[in-house]
């Protein structure tokens, strides 16, 4: 038997997909989300929601409230696109080019305005529901910009949850599990200088391009060598560039990429030996090179109550088979992280079907789930703000 919410949310399947296809259409990088900001806004209202607007720069706040209950709750989506030119050719695409939703963040997005929507309507609960729109988690800070504009402290949540999309997963099975979820990350870059010199005389100059080639070697002993086998960590170069011409010896050469651990200190060690690095082996070649390392998430860590409530708060609407409460960790990031380091909370994953992968140019969100992430976001809520409570 369908689960009341789901029914209800599913009724509204053709708006919300809608809703889903406008925001995937007109993406926008993190931190100016003007537009998609302005629909959430706008839609929130029309449901007679109070609205916050400019929270964190381009965040949004609904809240919602009922009964006379003390007890508050938030529920957290993404807003921003990445910068990846779409090649899906579907009706929807992306308008922007250069800019597509390759994470599914118009689909968060709306997922989280369905539930508002549904609980507005249902009000089967006693106390206040937060819904946080989330601009910037594309390594642009916006969590933390949200936390710094008093997140939390204008908006008290006893707990907040959020969700991600899951390609490769059962469209609309939900997977969850207690603890480290997702890796914490950081991007680095690395400026070597040397001294430039004609191609055919490269003795008369300082090369650092093979700075940069031992350099790319040796990082990659630090993951073998410096951090216990116990323990997770991934170090991954994914840009490097030097030199414009054939005949020079280059004077400057830059590369970077990302660091993922599922613990603090992890990172730490991944940092210290990565900028150890860096330093003696352009000292070696009579060149310098300098580090910027920049933590862009913290561990995703899953409350263990909260954990249980969101899975149970799931089999409700999906039934047990399509759950899976100890499902491995991943070393995708989240910077949702960063608001459960302030609320205790939990994160849970659902289904995208058999689609590409996040962060490819053929992706795209599966609208046949966003009724099923809308009724988890009310059901969690329903559970965690019983009416009959004071």
């Amino acid at each position: 038997m369908t689960h009341p919410l789901l029914a209800q949310a599913s009724s509204y399947g053709a708006e919300l997909t809608e809703i889903r296809r406008d925001i995937h259409a007109h993406p926008e990088i993190g931190m100016n989300e003007h537009r998609t900001a302005d629909l959430v806004a706008r839609k929130l209202e029309e449901w007679g929601i109070e609205v916050h607007r400019g929270v964190g720069q381009t965040g949004v706040v609904g809240v919602l409230r009922n009964g006379n209950g003390q007890a508050s709750i938030g529920l957290r989506a993404d807003m921003d696109a990445l910068p990846i030119l779409e090649a899906t050719d579907l009706p929807h695409a992306s308008r922007t080019p250069g800019l597509m939703h390759a994470c599914g963040h118009d689909g968060h997005t709306t997922m989280l305005l369905g539930a508002a929507k549904l609980l507005a309507e249902t009000r089967a609960f006693n106390g206040t529901v937060n819904f946080i729109f989330q601009p910037g988690e594309e390594g642009a800070g916006g969590a933390l910009a949200m936390l710094k504009d008093g997140l939390f402290q204008r908006f008290p949540c006893d707990s907040v949850f959020g969700m991600h999309n899951r390609p490769g997963v059962a469209a609309g099975k939900f997977i969850i599990g207690q603890g480290a979820r997702y890796a914490g990350a950081a991007f680095f870059d690395i400026d070597i200088v040397g001294k430039g010199a004609h191609g055919a005389r490269p003795d008369e100059g300082i090369d650092p391009a093979m700075v940069m080639f031992q350099l790319g070697s040796a990082l990659q002993t630090i993951v073998s060598r410096n951090v216990s086998a116990r323990d997770i960590a991934v170090l991954s170069i994914t840009r490097a560039h030097t030199g414009d011409a054939y005949n020079v010896v280059p004077e400057t050469a830059t590369m970077g990429g990302t660091v993922r651990t599922m613990r603090a200190d992890v990172m730490q060690t991944m940092e210290a030996n990565m900028r150890r690095l860096a330093t003696s082996i352009a000292a070696s070649f009579g060149a310098t090179a300098s580090l910027s390392f920049r933590e862009i998430a913290s561990p995703v860590v899953n409350n263990r109550e909260e954990a249980i409530a969101f899975g149970d708060a799931a089999a409700e609407i999906g039934g047990e088979a399509d759950l899976d409460r100890n499902a491995p960790a991943v070393m995708g990031s989240e910077d949702f992280a960063y608001m459960l380091e302030q609320v205790p909370g939990a994160h849970i994953g659902i289904g995208n079907g058999e689609s590409a992968g996040v962060h490819n140019h053929r992706y795209d969100f599966n609208d046949a789930i966003i009724p099923r992430g809308a009724a988890l976001y009310a059901a969690i809520v329903e559970k965690k703000l019983p009416k009959g409570t004071g």
